[in-house]
This record gives C-alpha cells, sequence and structure tokens, in this order.
C-alpha cells in the first residue's frame, strides 16, 4: 500500500499555520501599496557592488560571518563588531531568535495581540506558548500590560516598535520600561520600520544585556529582493544567535547580499534622501486621506493605517484593485477588519491610489 503524501510529514507539520505574505501580483501596471516596500531604488554604490561582485567570485562560498556587512552595521551604530549578527532577511534572524531565547520550559512568550504575525507562526513551529497583550483602546502597545508577577513565569517579550500594522512607535523610555520589568529574559524588539520616524534602540545595548534589536535591509535601504537584516545585541545574545545560525546554515547570505548590503548600509547620503521622501509623503497622503473622512492611525513607519466610517474596509481594498491599486486589508483580528494598510509609494502612485478611492468614497 503506498503512503499518502500527508501520512509521511512529522506530526508538527499539520498543526502549523504558515504566515501569509502580501500579494506579489503577476499583473502588470498595478500601483503596488500592499507589502511596504520601499518605492526607490536601492542605492547606486549597492548596485555597483553586486555588479562587481557578480562579474568575479561567485564560484566561491561567501564569508559565513558576513563580517564586511557586520563590520559596516557596527560602525554605523558604535557598536563592537561582535555585538552585531547577520542573517537572511530580518525574518530569518527572528526565527533564530525565538529558537535561541524562547524555548524556555513551557513559558509563554508575550507580545502584542495585534503586530507582526509571524511571531505566531515562530511559537507554533517551535512549540513556544504565548500570551497576547491587548492593546489599548487606540490600538497603541500598552507597556504596563507587559507587568507579571515576579513569580510568574515569562519565555521574554516581543515588540515590534514601530508596531505593524498600526505603524505607532514607543519612546525609548518605554522600551526601557519593558527591559526593567524582565530583567531576566531577552526583550527583542523588532524595528523593521524604525528609519521612517521611529527612536532606535540600539543605543541602550550597552546597559542592557536582554535586549536584542532586529532590523532589515527591505525597507528604509531599499533591498527587500535581497533578503538581509541584522540583530544588535551584547555578545552572549550574539554568540546564541551564531550558535543557531552555524547549527542550521553556515553560508546564510550570499556574496552579492553582502556586497549590496555592506555598500548600501555605508551610503548615508542615500538613505537620508529616500527615507525622507518617504516620511514626506506619508505626512502628505494622510492630510489627503482625512480630507476625504478617513481616520489615519499615527504612523511612524513606511505605510499608514487607515479605515472609513462610512465604508467597508474589504469593499474598499477589492474596489481598489478592481482600478489598478492594491492596498493591504487583514480580515483578522476582527478589531482592526475595518482598516485598510496602505505602503508610502512615490508622490505619482500615491495620487493613483487618491485618484481611485475619488470612484469609492
Amino acid at each position: 500500500m503506498t503512503a499518502s503524501a500527508s501520512s509521511c510529514w512529522s506530526p508538527i507539520v499539520s498543526t502549523l499555520v504558515p504566515y501569509v505574505p502580501g500579494e506579489q501580483p503577476k499583473i502588470d501596471r498595478l500601483t503596488k501599496l500592499n507589502t511596504n516596500e520601499n518605492p526607490y531604488p536601492p542605492s547606486p554604490r549597492a548596485l555597483q557592488a553586486i555588479r562587481e561582485t557578480a562579474a568575479d567570485g561567485l564560484q566561491l562560498y561567501p564569508d559565513p560571518d558576513a563580517t564586511a556587512l557586520r563590520r559596516a552595521v557596527a560602525a554605523r551604530h558604535g557598536l563592537a563588531l561582535g555585538e552585531v549578527f547577520a542573517g537572511n532577511g530580518s525574518d530569518e534572524v527572528l526565527a533564530h531568535a525565538f529558537f535561541a531565547f524562547f524555548q524556555q520550559g513551557g513559558a509563554p512568550l508575550l507580545f502584542a495581540d495585534i503586530t507582526y504575525s509571524f511571531y505566531k507562526v515562530y511559537c507554533g513551529l517551535y512549540g513556544i506558548p504565548y500570551e497576547a497583550v491587548p492593546l489599548d483602546a487606540r490600538l497603541r502597545v500598552d507597556v504596563e500590560g507587559f507587568a507579571r508577577p515576579a513569580e510568574a513565569p515569562v519565555a521574554g517579550v516581543v515588540v515590534a516598535n514601530p508596531n505593524a500594522p498600526t505603524g505607532e512607535g514607543l519612546p525609548l523610555a518605554a522600551i526601557e520600561r519593558l527591559l526593567q520589568l524582565h530583567p531576566h529574559r531577552v526583550v527583542l524588539v523588532d524595528e523593521a520600520y524604525v528609519d521612517f520616524g521611529g527612536e532606535t534602540a540600539i543605543p541602550l545595548v550597552g546597559r542592557y544585556p536582554n535586549l536584542l534589536v532586529v532590523h532589515t535591509l527591505s525597507k528604509s535601504r531599499s533591498l527587500a529582493g535581497l533578503r538581509v537584516g541584522f540583530a544588535c545585541g551584547q555578545r552572549p545574545l550574539i554568540d546564541a544567535l551564531e550558535r543557531v545560525k552555524n547549527s542550521f546554515n553556515s553560508y546564510p547570505l550570499d556574496r552579492l547580499a553582502i556586497a549590496g548590503a555592506t555598500a548600501a548600509m555605508e551610503d548615508e547620503d542615500h538613505f537620508e534622501t529616500t527615507r525622507r521622501a518617504v516620511m514626506d509623503t506619508r505626512e502628505g497622503l494622510a492630510l489627503q486621506l482625512e480630507d476625504r473622512g478617513f481616520e489615519v492611525l499615527p504612523s511612524q513607519a513606511n505605510f499608514l493605517f487607515v479605515r472609513h466610517p462610512a465604508h467597508d474596509a474589504a469593499a474598499l481594498a477589492d474596489g481598489l484593485r478592481q482600478r489598478g491599486v492594491l492596498v493591504r486589508h487583514f480580515a483578522r483580528p476582527e478589531r482592526i477588519a475595518q482598516y485598510l494598510r496602505i505602503s508610502i509609494g512615490t508622490p505619482a502612485q500615491c495620487e493613483a491610489l487618491l485618484q481611485a478611492l475619488a470612484d469609492l468614497v
């Protein structure tokens, strides 16, 4: 008798609920404002570094430690080389961190109830129980909601700052409060969007041995297609990540990714120009959406989280798609079912959005 494919699975596989990424359309000429990519191209220096690397050396393995990239990150943030870890996108860095720090004998991991949905996926993959801390009535992270009695078991804390998909950030004082609430567990601050107006917690690394800060080059460095992320923390945390990485894949970053990401980290002028262009467009788009009756949450990210009191969000998303504009709608959880997440595009792309909305609102 031939076994079915699923009968060969490991038992945990059937329990997994995978992450669902935003749509990557196969149709040309769509205005794509649904996956928080940067609308501007990467640094010319990054592209040149990739071309030069592609011309010679691809027959060789890359540096397993991504030393050049880590050195560039360390120099920019005033850290030692050994306080930086590099991985294949921040998602891989997060996955290694969940494995390295949050399997704590059945103790729950704490994160917000409305946040990056991959956190729940990693918990399912690694068998980590979790407690979802509700956002407050204005959809802000409730720092005091993470407090627990001293004897209560806790595996750690994960907070996206600015939060996704809502967009609002926490000040450093709030991050310090989380670190002080749980001094013996890792507090992971996922700063995927921090460069668009948030306040990074990296300056706190030297003072808090339980702090791990994770970044991506997909957003503010315009390198979503290259898949590069990094983490900053004191040496014992980075050592744990390196042990996990080298037990999984010694070469997570290829030669092209290391070269392009290093050059992008070193091109401060391009970084400043493009991130400020995104922030300026965000503020203008927020005002124009408010003029059209939308409620717009405060954002320190490269997206806006909005709702219209007189129009169903799913119907708006569908109507926009029919008019060639993609935005992100989250049907679950119900608290945000009437919101749309709109990535910040170029001024021309945002104008296309507004023109499409003119037919709908």
